[in-house]
């Protein structure tokens, strides 16, 4: 694997950092050797993560982080409207100049802006915008051969964005490892990708048209290639986020009849902006996913802003009242669900 380093620009400790969170807990694509992000210098970021000590320092700057010996600076925050603020391009050149190539998964693409093209060519380094969407020839469109599937798809959704559904998938296939179920996951975003992922594809950059199509594929040439017993899906944003609905694709085109349910108990509105108006209950949510024909099978709880003994709290109010496990994936992992799991296969 190619040395990387990661930009998050004093961002590290928040969920616009999402993508760096992955690929400083797991990375299979690129080994990451540091963080550049001037508010946590010093530190360890897994340990500004989630307290597990990894390995992977914080630097100041690019120069600073030179010491590691990176080939790449990956971009490794989500901002608004997916484009770069000013300040964030200045640290690009700068790695660019020191000789990275750099990967890119915003929606604003590097490789079309002629002086980072420039620079890059001058210093002989690579632009790789992840996000470029599929050249036409390339994409796939819905056949419903994924209608006569046999093999188990379960899609990992959520209740609204960054709740960590990727994180989720990734425990519940180690889970599934130590029981002995072989199981694939469909990444559907870039750091999925980044990570490591094999079958899948970056939905919010797909022409809608080949959004099923590209689904179906994955998942088809994922049971063909793999033979695995289940298969889960990464999930994106939610059904009812007004900024971004997204879940039913996986359900009809994907054929997901099974559903993980990943919850904020005490987040309150869609992607924590009081305008964009109420998360909607948990009870709702799961008989909406009943309406499209799939079944809530478990929930995944994101504790934040919760103390221990809220999140436990939690867990147990949600069990009784809805008879289904009610994991904790980072506190407790996912071995709960197993049995169930084992049950869809045939």
């Amino acid at each position: 694997m190619e040395r990387a380093i990661v930009l998050t620009a004093g961002l590290l400790d928040t969920v616009d950092a999402k993508t760096a969170h992955g690929l400083i807990r797991e990375s299979q694509r690129f080994e990451i050797v540091g963080i550049v992000d001037s508010k946590h210098v010093g530190k360890d970021a897994g340990e500004v993560l989630d307290g597990k000590f990894r390995n992977i320092p914080v630097f100041e700057s690019i120069e600073k982080a030179k010491e590691v010996e990176p080939a790449y600076c990956i971009i490794g925050v989500a901002t608004t409207g997916g484009r770069f603020p000013d300040f964030m391009l200045k640290i690009v050149e700068t790695a660019i100049e020191n000789k990275l190539s750099i990967v890119n998964g915003l929606h604003d693409y590097l490789s079309e802006r002629e002086d980072m093209v420039a620079l890059a060519e001058v210093n002989g380094v690579k632009l790789l915008d992840i996000r470029k969407p599929k050249a036409f020839k390339d994409l796939h469109f819905w056949t419903g051969e994924v209608l006569n599937f046999q093999t188990p798809v379960v899609a990992v959704m959520g209740t609204d964005c960054a709740l960590g559904k990727r994180t989720t998938t990734r425990l519940l296939i180690k889970s599934c490892e130590n029981a002995g179920l072989k199981a694939q996951m469909i990444y559907t975003g870039q750091t999925g990708w980044l990570q490591g992922g094999k079958y899948g594809f970056i939905f919010d950059s797909t022409l809608n048209d080949f959004v099923s199509g590209e689904l179906e594929h994955a998942i088809l040439s994922c049971d063909k290639e793999t033979n695995p017993d289940i298969i889960f899906i990464e999930g994106q944003s939610a059904l009812r986020n007004p900024s971004g609905p997204c879940g039913a694709e996986f359900l009809l085109s994907g054929g997901a009849k099974n559903v993980i349910l990943v919850h904020s108990p005490k987040r309150e509105f869609f992607d924590m902006e009081e305008h964009f108006g109420k998360i909607p209950t948990l009870n709702s949510e799961i008989e909406l996913i009943k309406l499209y024909g799939s079944n809530v099978i478990a929930l995944a709880l994101n504790t934040e802003n919760c103390t221990e003994e809220e999140y436990l709290s939690f867990q147990e109010l949600y069990q009784k009242e809805f008879g289904i496990p009610v994991l904790l994936p980072i506190q407790q992992g996912c071995d709960p669900v197993i049995d169930v799991l084992k049950s869809l296969v045939k």
